[in-house]
C-alpha cells in the first residue's frame, strides 16, 4: 500500500490549494516545498481579488463572471485576509473616453453576484478627498468595488487548513527523483536526510519550475510553457485615503496604486516575458522607471527610482508560446495511462481563481479514489469564521481583550490571524507577557506561533511573507530575531 494518495510538489498558492481541497475530501496528502510556502510568485502578486477590467475589455465575459463569483467566495471564507476596497479610475483626456469607462463598469456590475459589493458610480473629484492627491485638471473619476488580499498569508493560511484536514506539509524538502509505475516512488531530501515516499498519484505544482521538474525529476516531456515576470514597487504613501487608484497609461495598461501596510503605497503590476532562473527573478530598471512614470502622470507627489523602498517580482507560467497573454484561469492537465499512476500538472493563473482551479484539478482524480464532494467554497479558512461586515468588530474586540494593543497593532494582527488571534496572544495581560520584542510590533509570542504552527524557519519567512514587517524593522532587531530563531526549536 502506498504511503499517500496524493503527493504535491510545490508550496505556492496552486499547491497548497490542491492540498487543502484533496485533504478535505478524504485523501492522504503530502506537500513537498523546497523553500518556504508562497516564497516565489504566489507572494509577489498585485494583491488583487478582482474580476479584472482588462479581461472584460477583451470581451471575456465568462472569465469575468467566474472571477467575480470567486471574489465573493473569498470574502466569505477569508474575511480577515480579503478586504473590500473602493477602486477609482480618474478619467484621463488622452485615454479611454468617459462613456466607455461608464459602459465597462455597468457591464462589470451586472456580471457580479447581486448585492455583493457597492456598484460603480461617477465621482466629481474636483473637491472630493479622492482628488486631493491627484494633479489637476482631473475632475471626473469612476468608482467601483473589488478586493485586496494579503497574498502570502493566504498561501500559508490555506496550508494551515490543509494540515488541519490531515495533509502533511514539508518545507525545506526537495523531491530529487520520481519513478512512475503503478504508484509513484519519490526520493526526497528533507533537511539533509534522504527519504523514499510512495504515493498513488502526483501533482506537479512547482510554479515557474514546473517544466524543469517535469524534465529533471519526473523525466517526462515538459509542458510547453512560457514564463512571465510580474512586478510591483513599494514607495512612501502617496495619498491619505484608503482607495485604490486605477491609472490608465498611454499603452492602455491599467496600473494599480494601493494602500500598503499603512505607511506605503504599492504600484503595479507590470509584466514582461522572462527567461532565466526563477529563483533570481527581479524587476528590470526600465520596469521600475515605467511604474514611477505612470504614477507621475496622476499624483501630485512625484516619485523617482530613488524613492522605491522595495520592488517585488515573481515569475509565473502561461501555456504555449512566449509573449502569450497571462491567462487568469491557469492550466490544469491530467495524465493517466494503463499501469501508470496518475499525474496532475497545475500552473499559472491568478490569485482570484486559485481555489476553483484546485477544485477542478482534484476532481480529475474522481475515477481513481472514493472522495467526498467539493467543499472549499463554503468552508472558512482558519481565522475567517466571522462575517465580512464584522471585521471592524473583531478589531475592537481584540483591543478590548488585549488592552495593550494599539489600533494599528490590533488591525495588523486581526488582518493576519482573524478569530484565531487568541492562539497567538493567549492570556497575555501586558506586552511584557508576550516575551522578547523585535521592534515595536513583533513579539516572541508571535514568532513562536509562526515557527510552531506556520512552518516559519528563517527571518525572511516572517518579515516578508507571514507579515510585511521587513519594511519597518530595524537591522539590529532583525539580527536579534535571527539569533532567537536559530536557537529556538520549532514545535
Amino acid at each position: 500500500m502506498a504511503d499517500y494518495d496524493l503527493a504535491i510538489i510545490g508550496g505556492g498558492l496552486n499547491g497548497v490549494s490542491v492540498a487543502r481541497d484533496a485533504a478535505g475530501r478524504g485523501l492522504r496528502v503530502i506537500l513537498i516545498e523546497q523553500g518556504d510556502l508562497g516564497g516565489a510568485a504566489s507572494g509577489a502578486s498585485g494583491r488583487l481579488i478582482q474580476g479584472d477590467l482588462a479581461v472584460l475589455e477583451r470581451r471575456a465575459f465568462r472569465r469575468t463572471r467566474t472571477a467575480l463569483a470567486e471574489r465573493d467566495i473569498w470574502m466569505r471564507i477569508a474575511p480577515h485576509l480579503v478586504r473590500p476596497a473602493h477602486f477609482v479610475i480618474p478619467a484621463h483626456s488622452d485615454e479611454r473616453p468617459p462613456w466607455l469607462l461608464r459602459l465597462g463598469l455597468f457591464v462589470y456590475d451586472r456580471l457580479a453576484p447581486a448585492g455583493s459589493l457597492p456598484r460603480s458610480a461617477a465621482i466629481d473629484i474636483t473637491h472630493h478627498p479622492i482628488g486631493h492627491a491627484l494633479q489637476r485638471p482631473f475632475g471626473t473619476a469612476f468608482g467601483y468595488s473589488d478586493c485586496l488580499v494579503d497574498d502570502s498569508r493566504l498561501v500559508v493560511t490555506t496550508a494551515v487548513d490543509a494540515a488541519e484536514h490531515g495533509a502533511v506539509i514539508r518545507t525545506g524538502a526537495r523531491c530529487v527523483r520520481a519513478d512512475r509505475g503503478n504508484v509513484w516512488r519519490l526520493v526526497v531530501i528533507d533537511r539533509g536526510q534522504r527519504q523514499v515516499i510512495t504515493t498513488r498519484s502526483l501533482a506537479n505544482a512547482a510554479g515557474a519550475w514546473t517544466a524543469s521538474v517535469a524534465e529533471t525529476v519526473l523525466r517526462a516531456p515538459p509542458p510547453r510553457t512560457a514564463a512571465v515576470r510580474l512586478g510591483q514597487i513599494v514607495v512612501r504613501r502617496l495619498f491619505d485615503t484608503e482607495n485604490v487608484y486605477v491609472l490608465q497609461n498611454t499603452d492602455r495598461r491599467l496600473i494599480f496604486a494601493s494602500p500598503y501596510q499603512r505607511e506605503f503605497t504599492m504600484i503595479g503590476t507590470v509584466s514582461h516575458s522572462f527567461v532565466g532562473d526563477p529563483a533570481a527573478v527581479a524587476m528590470a530598471a526600465d520596469e521600475v522607471t515605467y511604474l514611477c512614470d505612470v504614477a507621475n502622470r496622476y499624483f501630485r507627489e512625484r516619485i523617482g527610482t530613488s524613492d522605491v523602498i522595495r520592488s517585488v517580482a515573481g515569475a509565473n507560467l502561461v501555456a504555449g508560446r512566449p509573449g502569450k497573454r497571462f491567462a487568469r484561469e491557469g492550466t490544469v492537465t491530467f495524465d493517466a495511462r494503463r499501469r501508470k499512476a496518475p499525474l496532475l500538472t497545475i500552473f499559472g493563473g491568478d490569485v482570484t481563481t486559485a481555489r476553483l482551479r484546485a477544485e477542478q484539478a482534484v476532481s480529475r482524480l474522481l475515477p481513481f479514489y472514493p472522495m467526498s464532494k467539493p467543499w472549499t467554497a463554503k468552508a472558512a479558512l482558519p481565522g475567517g469564521d466571522f462575517p465580512q461586515a464584522a471585521f471592524e468588530a473583531e478589531v475592537e474586540e481584540a483591543r478590548e481583550r488585549w488592552k495593550f494593543l494599539s489600533a494599528d497593532q490590533a488591525l495588523r494582527l486581526v488582518s493576519a490571524y482573524g478569530s484565531r488571534l487568541d492562539q497567538v496572544l493567549g492570556e497575555a495581560k501586558t506586552k511584557a507577557d508576550l516575551g522578547e520584542s523585535f521592534g515595536s510590533d513583533l513579539t516572541e509570542a508571535e514568532v513562536r506561533y509562526l515557527m510552531t504552527k506556520e512552518w516559519a524557519r528563517f527571518p525572511d519567512d516572517i518579515l516578508w511573507r507571514r507579515s510585511k514587517l521587513g519594511l519597518s524593522i530595524d537591522p539590529k532587531d532583525r539580527e536579534r530575531l535571527a539569533a532567537f530563531m536559530a536557537n529556538t526549536a520549532p514545535g
